[in-house]
């Protein structure tokens, strides 16, 4: 099977990361998508950042009702902070028949070059790119044929905004599924 993998922290998931999964499992030629929790990205600090284990459970909540939808913890046994090709290795040890490409916006693809072994996820790998506003794209990779652009909308919701909206007590209908956001609420997250 071909699953395209969703890396994130998911500070909480939204309702954007759900219209780039369901995009991307309807356009690419991927089977599932596969949301991985990152406990922690080495390029972000980890203030303001949920239980791991809290964030996983957001995530299958919100996720529940798509067959096409799976979710991982494997970053959980990982040492942190979290590497995307160890990931991958350890995926592709433990599911062989598989293939996996990285679904991830594309301002990501600015500092790209920097992530451990970059060539070798490109190579071996490849990125389904969804359109992130004022993105640039390292020259180094701009021109790689294993760079597929994923036609999607472009969406500015952030995970801060939500964030900051629930410290503010503005309500967060619509940016998050609505058994995100009566979870969210009943455990007093982010507030």
């Amino acid at each position: 099977m071909n699953i395209g993998l969703f890396f994130g922290s998911f500070n909480p998931i939204h309702i954007g990361h759900l219209i780039i999964a369901n995009i991307a499992v309807q356009s690419a030629d991927i089977q599932k998508v596969c949301f991985v929790i990152s406990p922690q990205n080495p390029f972000k600090k980890s203030k303001g950042l949920l239980h791991e284990f809290d964030r996983y459970d957001l995530v299958q909540r919100a996720i529940s009702d798509n067959p096409k939808f799976m979710l991982s913890d494997v970053e959980f046994n990982l040492p942190k902070p979290s590497y995307t090709i160890d990931t991958l290795s350890v995926l592709q040890q433990k599911f062989p028949q598989d293939s996996f490409q990285l679904i991830l916006g594309e301002d990501n693809l600015e500092h790209f070059t920097k992530w451990k072994e970059y060539q070798k996820i490109l190579d071996n790998f490849g990125l389904l790119v969804f359109p992130r506003p004022n993105s640039q794209i390292d020259k180094k990779i701009e021109n790689s044929p294993n760079i597929r652009k994923i036609n999607a909308p472009l969406l500015d919701i952030s995970a801060t905004f939500i964030r900051n909206a629930i410290k503010n007590n503005q309500s967060i209908k619509y940016l998050v599924t609505e058994n995100v956001e009566q979870m969210i609420l009943s455990k007093r997250f982010y507030t």
